[in-house]
Formats: C-alpha cells, sequence, structure tokens
C-alpha cells in the first residue's frame, strides 16, 4: 500500500491480486516489517495507522496511536514541524499534477516524545497518499538518528529555542522564500488573520493572498509595498496596515539570509488597534484641551459681549507699546456713552447689550486692524494708537459715527459719547498716568456739553482736583450736619392759596450757597444722596409738621433719588419718619425722575406702591425731559405730574400756540393725574397755564426757596401772588 515512504513523492492507495498472493510479500508485510516507524497521519493532524517499529519506538500500542493527534510524539518546539511538511508536499504534488513536475521532499530533522517522556533525535520523511475518494494524507516515516555521533545537542536546543519563541511572540510571522512560495507561518499569524488551517493546507498561496487582501481598506497599497521589497531583496520596511473593520496592524519585513546570501523574506505582523485607539483618543484629547486653552485664553483677553479686548489686554499692549522705541506715539482715547443707563432703563439691559455691540462694531471701522479697541466695563472703552499720525483726527471720527442713528428692536436710539484723548510727550509717564490724563480729558468733555472730545490739557487736573475736593467736603458737610432744608411754596390754582410746599436740600460752603446742579450729582455719585435725602425727609417733617396739622388737605413733597429707592428699606424707612414726626403719610408727596420707572428691577417700583397704598403720594418730577411718553403714565403708580421748566419757559407773551403743553394736561387729567409746572417766573406764563387748567403752579413768580425761618413771609407772599392773578383772570372774564 505504501512506496517512496524515505523521500518525497506521492503514492496512490491500490489493491491487486498479484499484491495479495501469498508468493510475493505483501505491501502490509513491507510495512510491519521496516525498521522505521510509519505514520499515515490525517489531514487534521490524527494518526490513521502505524505499523509495529512506531508502537516499538514510542511506547504506546497501536490502538492508543490511532485515532489520537500525532503531535503528541513530537518534542516542544517541533510539533508543527509535520504540519509543515504536509503543507510542503501538498503544495509539490498540486505541481506535480499540473506538470510542473515531482519535488524530492528532503528528511526533515526532529526530536520525537516517547511514552515516557524521554526525548529522541530523529528525522522524517514523507509522501502525500490520495484515496480513491480523493481525500489526502501523509506517510511519515520516522527514523531514530540519536545513535549518530553527529548530533548535536546545542543545535537542537537552540531550534527548540527558535520554535518555541516563533510560537509565543504576540506577532505573526510570515516566511516567504525568494520565489515568493510559503515557506512557513506561525500559529499568530494564522490567528490575527483568521485564514483557516484548511486554506493554508491546500498550499494555494493565491488564495492566502486574496484573503489577506479582502481585509484591507488599501490592498494596491499593499501590493505596491510588497513588489517594491521583492524588487529589492536587501531592504527592510515599516509600514502600518488599516483593516475594513477598524483594525490596525504595523508590518515589518527584513531579508531572511542563509550565510549572507538572501534566500527569503520574513514578514512579522503586531497588532496595534488598541494602541491606535488610545493614541486617537488621546490626540483628541490633547486637541479638546488645546481649543479649550485657546478658547480660555480669549476669554481671559476678550470682552464676552462685544468680542473687543478687555482691560487686562488692554493693560498689557498698553505697558509693552510704552516699552517700546523711544519716540513711537502711543495716544489713548478713553470714552463713555452718554446717558447710557437711560437706555437700559427705557428699553431693558438687551437692548442695551445690542448697543453696547454695535459701537464697539463702529468703534472698530474707525481704527487701523492692528490698533486695540478695549471695552473696560459697562459702557467705557478705550482705544490704543501707536504710531498714529493724527489721533485727533481719530477722535473726531469715532465721534461722528456714534452720531448716526442706532435701531434697536424697533426704536431708534442717537447714541453719544464723551471722548477724553491723552498722549505721551516729551515727558515720560507711565500707563496708570496716560489712563488718568484720558480719563480726565473725557470727564473735561462731559461738562463741555457731552458728544464730543477733548484732548488733555495740564489745567484739567484742576477740574478734576476740584471734583475731588467737593465730594470730600460733601462728605465733611453731611458728617459734620452742614446740609439745610429749604423750603418752596407750590400754589393750588383753583383754590387760590398755597398747598404744598417743596423741601429741598442746600449746602452753604465757607459761606457761599453751592449750587444744587454741582453737590446733588457729587452726592449720587459717592452715595451721599442716600444721608442727605433722609435728612431732608425727617427735617422736612419737623419744621412743617405744625403748618400741616393746620390744614389736612396741605403736604409736603421731598425729592427722592433712584440711588435711595435701590435701597431695600426705603419704604419701611420714609413711613418709619413720618411715624416718630407725627406726620400723616396722606400728607407726604415723593417726586421722583421718569427714569426710576423703567429700571428692570422691579423692587423699585414695589416700593413706591407700597409708600402709595400707605397714603403716600408720588409726583413725576421734571417730565418731558426723559424718554417716557404720555401713554406710558397709565401704567406708572403716579399720583401728580410736573411739567419741566423747559417747556413752561417757550411761553413768552401768553398769546403762543403750544398743543404740547395743552397735550401733556389734558392726557394727564384724563388719566386721572394732577398737574404741576415749575420754572414759573412771570404773569404770562402763570395766566397761559390757568387757562389750560393746570392744577398747581410753583417758580419764583410766587416766591423762591427759603429756610425755614423765611417760610411764613414766602407762604404769605405766594398767596398773594396767586390771589392776585385769579382776581385778574375773573376781571379778564367779565
Amino acid at each position: 500500500m505504501v512506496s517512496d515512504v524515505s523521500g518525497g513523492g506521492r503514492v496512490t492507495a491500490s489493491s491487486s491480486p498479484e499484491e495479495s498472493s501469498g508468493a510475493v510479500p505483501g505491501y502490509g508485510d513491507l510495512v510491519e516489517a521496516s525498521p522505521d516507524a510509519l505514520l499515515v497521519v490525517a489531514e487534521d493532524g490524527t494518526i490513521l495507522t502505524v505499523n509495529t517499529a512506531a508502537e516499538r519506538m514510542f511506547g504506546y500500542t497501536r490502538a492508543e496511536l490511532v485515532g489520537s493527534d500525532h503531535r503528541t510524539l513530537l518534542a516542544e518546539g517541533y510539533r508543527n514541524g509535520f504540519q509543515r511538511l504536509f503543507f510542503n508536499l501538498r503544495r509539490d504534488a498540486s505541481d506535480a499534477g499540473t506538470g510542473a513536475g515531482e519535488t524530492d521532499t528532503a528528511p526533515v530533522e526532529a526530536y520525537g516524545l516517547r511514552r515516557d517522556g524521554t526525548e529522541f533525535q530523529g528525522e522524517v520523511a514523507g509522501s502525500i497518499l490520495v484515496s480513491g475518494d480523493g481525500t489526502a494524507s501523509m506517510i511519515a516515516a520516522v527514523r531514530d538518528t540519536s545513535h549518530r555521533p553527529e548530533s548535536d545537542d546545542s543545535l537542537r536546543e537552540a531550534m527548540s529555542l527558535l520554535s518555541a519563541t516563533l510560537e509565543s511572540t504576540a506577532d505573526g510571522i510570515l516566511v516567504v522564500s525568494s520565489e515568493g512560495e510559503i515557506a512557513g507561518v506561525n500559529n499568530q499569524f494564522l490567528t490575527m488573520w483568521g485564514i483557516p488551517r484548511k486554506m493554508l493546507a491546500t498550499g494555494n498561496d493565491e488564495a492566502v493572498m486574496g484573503f489577506v487582501l479582502d481585509q484591507l481598506r488599501d490592498p494596491d497599497q499593499f501590493l505596491e509595498k510588497v513588489e517594491a521589497l521583492y524588487a529589492d531583496p536587501a531592504a527592510e520596511s515599516h509600514d502600518v496596515l488599516d483593516f475594513r473593520d477598524g483594525r490596525t496592524f504595523e508590518r515589518y519585513s527584513r531579508p531572511q539570509k542563509v550565510a549572507d546570501q538572501v534566500v527569503g523574506r520574513v514578514w512579522s505582523f503586531r497588532d496595534v488597534t488598541a494602541a491606535k485607539v488610545a493614541q486617537d483618543r488621546i490626540s483628541r484629547a490633547m486637541a479638546d484641551l488645546a481649543a479649550q486653552s485657546a478658547q480660555l485664553k480669549s476669554l481671559a483677553f476678550r470682552d464676552g459681549l462685544t468680542g473687543l479686548s478687555n482691560r487686562q489686554q488692554f493693560n498689557d499692549s498698553l505697558a509693552s507699546a510704552l516699552a517700546g522705541p523711544c519716540g513711537t506715539a502711543v495716544d489713548v482715547l478713553l470714552l463713555d456713552l452718554d446717558d447710557f443707563k437711560e437706555v437700559n432703563d427705557i428699553l431693558g439691559h438687551h437692548a442695551g447689550d445690542q448697543m453696547l455691540i454695535e459701537v464697539g462694531r463702529r468703534l472698530r471701522t474707525c481704527v487701523r486692524p492692528n490698533d486695540v479697541v478695549a471695552r473696560l466695563g459697562g459702557d467705557e472703552f478705550v482705544v490704543l494708537l501707536v504710531g498714529s499720525l493724527d489721533p485727533e483726527a481719530v477722535a473726531a471720527r469715532i465721534v461722528d459715527s456714534l452720531r448716526v442713528p442706532v435701531w434697536i428692536d424697533g426704536t431708534m436710539l442717537r447714541p453719544s459719547l464723551s471722548l477724553g484723548l491723552a498722549s505721551i510727550n516729551v515727558e515720560a509717564v507711565d500707563a496708570s498716568e496716560l489712563l488718568r490724563r484720558a480719563d480726565v480729558a473725557m470727564y473735561a468733555a462731559k461738562t463741555a456739553g457731552k458728544n464730543r472730545y477733548m484732548r488733555f490739557r495740564p489745567e484739567m487736573m484742576k477740574a478734576l482736583v476740584d471734583r475731588n475736593d467737593l465730594e470730600a467736603g460733601l462728605r465733611m458737610a453731611v458728617d459734620s450736619g452742614q446740609i439745610t432744608v429749604h423750603y418752596q411754596p407750590i400754589v393750588s390754582a383753583c383754590r387760590g392759596t398755597v398747598t404744598k410746599v417743596e423741601a429741598l436740600a442746600r449746602w452753604v460752603r465757607e459761606g457761599a450757597l453751592v449750587p444744587p446742579q454741582q453737590f446733588i450729582p457729587a452726592a449720587e455719585r459717592s452715595g451721599l444722596i442716600v444721608e442727605i435725602g433722609t435728612e431732608v425727609l425727617l427735617r422736612g417733617c419737623t419744621e412743617l409738621k405744625p403748618w400741616l396739622d393746620e390744614d389736612s388737605s396741605r403736604s409736603l413733597a421731598v425729592n427722592v433719588s433712584g440711588v435711595q429707592l435701590q435701597h431695600g428699606d426705603f419704604a419701611e424707612l420714609v413711613l418709619a419718619v413720618t411715624e416718630s414726626c407725627g406726620v400723616d403719610p396722606h400728607q407726604l408727596v415723593l417726586e421722583v425722575t421718569e427714569s426710576v420707572f423703567f429700571d428692570d428691577d422691579c423692587h423699585v417700583i414695589r416700593q413706591l406702591m407700597s409708600l402709595r397704598t400707605a397714603g403716600v403720594r408720588v409726583a413725576l418730577d421734571d417730565f418731558g425731559t426723559g424718554f417716557s411718553s404720555l401713554g406710558r403714565l397709565q401704567d406708572l403708580p403716579v399720583d401728580t405730574l410736573k411739567i419741566d421748566q423747559s417747556f413752561v419757559s417757550m411761553i413768552h407773551t401768553g398769546s403762543e400756540q403750544l398743543p404740547i403743553l395743552n397735550a401733556m394736561i389734558s392726557m394727564a387729567h384724563g388719566l386721572g393725574l394732577t398737574v404741576t409746572a415749575e420754572g414759573v417766573e412771570t404773569v404770562a406764563q402763570a395766566g397761559y397755564l390757568m387757562n389750560l387748567d393746570c392744577d398747581s403752579l410753583q417758580g419764583f413768580l410766587f416766591s423762591a426757596p427759603q429756610p425755614e425761618s423765611a417760610l411764613q413771609p414766602a407762604l404769605d407772599h405766594a398767596a398773594r401772588a396767586i390771589a392776585g392773578l385769579r382776581g385778574d383772570r375773573v376781571a379778564g372774564n367779565r
């Protein structure tokens, strides 16, 4: 049955009468008589049959050997030798079947393993046996060569170590001959690529290559690299393979040499998918951190609302500019919006934000790309010019840019600004001093009428000193009780008598009366207005109580600042003062400017409504000078409308046609409000207003504000004046 068991070749299973006759020994007798161990091994490595020499060599019975794995008979490091031999034989047999001719396979060295655990040196030769149904198996002839004197234990140990190393490495190893044929692989290679063992056993290298290429994203690149390396046998390479399923392998290739001659190529594949995924995550994390760092840096040096530079960025840029070459022009333009608070009061903070954004945009269009435009906070902006030839032209351009109306939520607003310009000159100044000079110039621009720019001049420092001196003196005056109260009568046009007195704060400093329009704004800036307002209310209630007690229809009017209304306990304070002085809250009128009604802080409104509930009346002072309209009066918690003296001053002869005054008074009456006209100085003005049915009149025509000691004469003079006007009016109507 078996032939050519000592070398490579191909036999077929057959039977004939001649082979089975008793005259000639049969193949079975020959197999049993062979001194070499003969094993028939299936394609999956299972032993199909053995001869007696195999039993004797390995120490197992025939029954124990048949059906077992042939690798149990091989020492560690040689257990894949049969399989490699099988592969080579199959390939040779395939070539022979296609006319390529037979190829002898020389015996290979191996170490066997006996049943008792001892090892022996041997050599193995094999042939392919094909059955009638086409099933292939291998006949292996094993010869014990341990008796040979040339056996080399060190070689055996080296081979064992090499084989064990190849099988234990995490890399997939593929050895290809110089002819491009697969010479060997380790198990890890098959596992990594998922190559079926049966496919490799067929010896069809093209099928194996196709199986590999189908898994790659770029098979053409894979083939190009292979072809390039075989064109240069001594070359080494290292590249990366990307799989369709997302895996990533590193591919190493180096020539296989024997005695300095290239006989093939060793390919090593390493699965780096996990490492690549981790690296990608790290890269993404680093990119995210870089983006966050850039964002944080931007936030650290950018104004979040306008996108302009912020105070820190401006300070750094200014310091850098001042440290530059001597003689370089450095100019600072400091500006803020005039009456910006009223925009917030009328339209809300959203509209205010939109205006700030628009202002920032316009500022950028007025300067060069490299000039720094920053928002310092609130409605305060600053521009830094370095090397500018004409900073005043830039300042004028900025002022003009804001004269163009701004439309916000359907409302047209005309913003304006006050700008101060300061520049370095031959006198060395630091950053804080330069900015301070710009601030002084800006304050001068506001004082000069707003909506303009002014360059810093040394004499402007006096104005700043005066302002600081005013606030310091006011603090001292409040602490020492130097704030006094003067009273101005308000007459009733229909009753012809004084029905109300307004209490006004006055400050006499060094024997001279400081105008209220000077110290009241300073008091509001410093917060002293709270103490001053409380003092005026307390003195007014105390000093006018006897006059108020004479007639319950009489009342005391006191001005209230928006700063006072911001205090949470203002309503309680007012009622506490009236109670302590014994004044009926119904005899108290609080005069507020219209801007307090448009603050987003509803607490202010609630305080006024709480006071009205207690009986206190509220008058809207200086009506017509702000942004409110007659249509909004019905929504406001007010009882009286006070027409500003700027409207009254339009009356000169009394024969004018002033429909705006008529509309104000008529609308107010239609809403159930009483009307008081301020600043009445002439008989013509009083008569004109009385003809429009204005309820009350106030002004120098009746009396100037007087201290408490001169109040009675003032009341008498006012009563006579209104009585005379009423008499003249009656006479004129006859």
